[in-house]
């Protein structure tokens, strides 16, 4: 086996050591795979990744968090390479859901010797997204934690925190079109969230996917359009205490089309990532698009 190994040299908490190219590299071979490791800025990612894509090697591995792995998914959808996965994030929220450990060398084990699971890949406007992607509150709290990160140095943990607290103050809400099968529905909402399959959001299950590969998007809209019951609905996420049929509208759909009242471009989080996209933005499911070397034997 001949892998490639793309590194996000910016991925993960402040406070997590890094996996430096040596070390991975050490790891590959210890398992008796040939490697080329590199360390890539986050700007580079989608290129590495479509150039690691045309070359000879199988598999193509990135190492970060679920932003990171958007990137190896744009570059390998459709095609016959498999995916390498290294969490190496913050959440790692991918991985977890496909039962791949945390740990490097188990990482890289399961690469070396796992089996290859094909799972759907989510589009929003034509880009990639292998978690969720939502606009609304999300989105506005990611572009507030980033500037607390790059101006005051908080780790991403902290920074998140900080962000909600002031987020919530004057939570954003949206006046958007839904088209869903030729059908519009107009919704006053603070967010809408679209998943890449379908997430549990019930009593201490906050985000799981017992699936990856039904075809499916999970499309939530909030449901409370007033300030207070959105600070209500995330002291309730924080302690794991959501419930779909009281807090959420919940649609499985194989696509659909949101536009925004007034504006021409949408903030979109990606995945962890901002994007700012064309209104409507179009979401669509790619059914089992991608190869992913997962573990072996399925995690019980």
């Amino acid at each position: 086996m001949k892998a490639i190994v793309l590194l996000n040299c910016g991925s993960g908490p402040a406070s997590k050591a890094k996996a430096e190219p040596d070390q991975v590299a050490a790891a590959f071979r210890a398992v008796g795979v040939e490697a080329a490791v590199e360390s890539v800025p986050a700007s580079g990612l989608d290129a590495a990744a479509r150039a690691a894509a045309a070359s000879d090697a199988d598999p193509v591995v990135l190492g970060g968090g679920d932003g990171t792995i958007s990137a190896g998914a744009g570059a390998l959808a459709g095609g016959p390479k498999a995916l390498g996965i290294l969490p190496l994030g913050t959440f790692n929220h991918f991985a977890r859901d496909l039962g791949i450990p945390l740990g490097l060398e188990d990482a890289v084990r399961t690469i070396a010797e796992g089996r290859v699971r094909e799972v759907d890949v989510g589009e929003a406007g034509g880009r990639p997204f292998v978690n969720n992607a939502s606009i609304g509150l999300y989105p506005e709290l990611v572009r507030v934690r980033d500037e607390l990160r790059r101006h005051h140095g908080m780790g991403k943990g902290r920074a998140v925190l900080a962000a909600a607290r002031e987020v919530l103050k004057d939570p954003p809400f949206l006046r958007v079109d839904l088209r869903v099968q030729g059908d519009v529905a107009r919704v006053r909402t603070p967010f809408v969230f679209v998943g890449n399959n379908r997430y549990e959001m019930s009593l201490f299950s906050l985000g799981a996917r017992s699936a990856l590969d039904r075809g499916e998007l999970s499309l939530y809209v909030a449901r409370n359009a007033r300030k207070w019951g959105i600070v209500r609905l995330a002291l309730r996420a924080l302690v794991g205490r959501l419930r779909q049929d009281r807090d959420f509208d919940a649609l499985a759909v194989p696509e659909v089309q949101v536009a925004t009242a007034h504006r021409r471009f949408v903030r979109v989080a990606l995945d962890g990532e901002l994007h700012r996209l064309e209104s409507p933005v179009r979401y669509r499911i790619r059914p089992r698009a991608l190869r992913v070397l997962v573990p072996a034997a399925p995690s019980p």
